[in-house]
């Protein structure tokens, strides 16, 4: 059973389309985005599917639309994992805001969870009937047996024509142009054409989708990164999180992170100053150190020259002073 999985491991780079099919496969939902489940609703269901019964579910609230309510689901969650002694951290803080990348994690993480409890077998686990008993649920019901419909509609109104009625559209002109010619066939060529068209789009798919799990890896990285407790709160990592945040495609955002390195720079040439002034004090002092010792030098040579008698006048003085160097 999965509890800690590494950054690395491989369930963090199963794509969003397939998060998506298997929570609508496994609760029967309609989702088509997966921050449509940070309210945590789904993700107490989830648990439910693969541990029957360990989840209240008339304490779930599928109607969650602000912040505290969405709290109380994941409280119910949490004392799930308590429960079972799952050491997973859930950031509520981070999956309330709906921020795709957060919430994309933690639901590939809930996939390898639930994959991993029995082989991910539910045990004829009935969603609909779970879910009426919690708050908000029948309408979430309601709201996907209708969006299911009207997908089955839209589904039959473009499905091509039967090959029948394909055969008599292109059999008409032909009739009118020529009433004895025989009914035409679709040619082989054109066919193939098309095979190699469908082959050269999956591949094309196949490509942009790798491409895109790995860029994603990549920013996962720099995010992670950036979360570290000691760089956090520095100038140029918060920069780095306004542009890794913006919502939209906002010319300001660069322009804000742009500003945000600028005022560091000026900071830091500001601290740089006082060091300059520090290092032209410095020959200053050491200047008239020097001046002082050649006082001192000059005034011994000076006593050195005189007399006896000058020299006695000049204790004379000092003892006259009361200097407290002349002893009695």
């Amino acid at each position: 059973m999965a509890t800690n999985i590494g950054m690395m491991d491989s369930a963090y780079f199963v794509g969003r389309s397939e998060i998506l099919a298997w929570i609508n496969s496994t609760l029967q939902l309609n989702l088509s985005k997966v921050e449509e489940a940070c309210s945590g609703a789904v993700h107490c269901q989830l648990m439910d599917a693969v541990h029957p019964g360990m989840v209240p579910m008339h304490k779930v609230n599928f109607d969650a639309k602000n912040e505290y309510e969405m709290i109380q689901n994941y409280k119910v969650l949490q004392d799930v994992f308590n429960k079972l002694k799952i050491t997973k951290h859930i950031e509520v803080n981070k999956l309330i805001k709906g921020r795709p990348l957060d919430n994309l994690e933690f639901m590939q993480w809930m996939k390898k969870y639930c994959d991993s409890v029995n082989g991910g077998s539910l045990h004829h686990y009935n969603p609909l009937e779970r879910r009426e008993a919690s708050k908000g649920g029948k309408e979430v019901i309601k709201k996907s047996a209708s969006s299911q419909s009207s997908t089955r509609g839209v589904i039959a109104a473009t499905r091509p024509p039967s090959s029948h009625n394909a055969r008599r559209n292109d059999v008409a002109p032909v009739n009118s142009a020529n009433p004895s010619g025989k009914r035409s066939k679709p040619s082989s060529p054109v066919t193939t054409a098309y095979d190699e068209q469908i082959t050269e789009l999956k591949l094309s798919v196949d490509s942009l989708e790798k491409e895109r799990d790995f860029y994603f890896s990549k920013l996962r990285d720099i995010e992670i990164l950036c979360q570290t407790p000691e760089i956090e709160h520095l100038p140029i990592v918060e920069a780095i999180k306004r542009i890794l945040y913006a919502t939209d495609n906002d010319a300001s955002v660069m322009t804000e992170a742009q500003a945000m390195v600028s005022s560091l720079q000026e900071k830091e040439a500001d601290h740089s100053s006082p060091i300059v002034e520090l290092s032209e004090e410095k020959p200053i002092s050491e200047a008239q150190k020097r001046k002082g010792i050649l006082n001192i030098d000059i005034d011994a040579d000076g006593i050195s020259t005189l007399s006896p008698r000058q020299r006695l006048s000049d204790a004379s003085d000092v003892h006259c002073s009361g200097s407290p160097l002349m002893t009695y």
